[in-house]
């Protein structure tokens, strides 16, 4: 009894380690590895569209960051908008997102006041700013 026991958890172990077979069978002209796997030209695309994205999320910061009622906040804080177009040109894709997502918040809230600046767009770009200097400052 013993053996017969030990003999199907071996088996079930077995059973529940090997990978289970696919019942889809490849297209025409396809072996089974192509027929799951992305073309060269595919993955080309898929990378040269994020790094543009990533290049368009940048320039969206910097030009933010350009904008002369920003640099005027900037320099009555005392925060340095050349560390801060540095820090955000040396961002990763997800940082350059979210923080251009907030500058493009940020831009509208601006461009709907005609220029006046109100508290809650202050506070914005401080903390742009701020978030932006703390990301170089912890990497």
């Amino acid at each position: 009894m013993r053996s017969t026991c030990a003999f199907l958890a071996v088996v079930l172990a077995i059973l529940v380690a090997t990978p289970r077979i696919q019942a889809s069978s490849p297209g025409p002209g396809q072996s089974d590895a192509q027929a799951h796997i992305a073309g060269r030209p595919v993955l080309d695309a898929a990378v040269q569209d994020h790094a543009r994205a990533t290049d368009r999320d940048r320039e969206t910061v910097r030009l933010f960051l350009q904008r002369s009622d920003v640099s005027a906040m900037a320099g009555k804080y005392g925060i340095d908008i050349r560390r801060a177009e540095s820090a955000a040109a040396a961002m990763d894709a997800s940082e350059a997102a979210n923080i251009a997502a907030q500058a493009r918040a940020a831009n509208e809230m601006l461009a709907g006041g005609q220029g006046s600046v109100t508290i809650s767009t202050t506070a914005i770009i401080i903390g742009l700013l701020v978030l932006i200097l703390l990301i170089v400052a912890l990497h």
